[in-house]
């Protein structure tokens, strides 16, 4: 997965800020440029991220609800009018139990 979202902040020059985890979904804290929409960054970080996990690990999508990584749809927030990037960073990083926390630091993908 880090090397995907490694390719995907060259490629498209994202900027992937902080990630967390709650269970079941993931948050993702990124930036990029204004040619692309932010619904445009989270379609192009889903679509990429599930079919290069899916080519490494195919065993994965017989186990995952519909055979799909991501659910539809998503919430995408900005950075502006009282909200900043240290509070979503924080937020972001934040997710989860503490047991979750545990578990996420042991394979955190990035070093923010």
């Amino acid at each position: 997965m880090k090397n995907v979202c490694f390719e995907i902040s060259e490629r498209y020059c994202f900027e992937f800020d902080a990630i967390g985890s709650d269970g079941d979904h993931v948050h993702l804290f990124v930036g990029a440029e204004p040619k692309y929409s932010p619904s445009k960054v989270m379609q192009t970080i889903k679509s990429i991220t599930a079919r290069q996990i899916f080519k490494q690990y195919p065993e994965i999508k017989k186990q995952l609800w519909g055979g799909e990584l991501w659910s539809d749809g998503g919430y995408i927030g900005t950075v502006g009018d009282g909200t900043t990037s240290d509070v979503i960073k924080n937020y972001v990083e934040n997710q989860g139990s503490r047991e979750e926390k545990e578990a996420y630091q042991q394979m955190k993908i990035f070093d923010f």
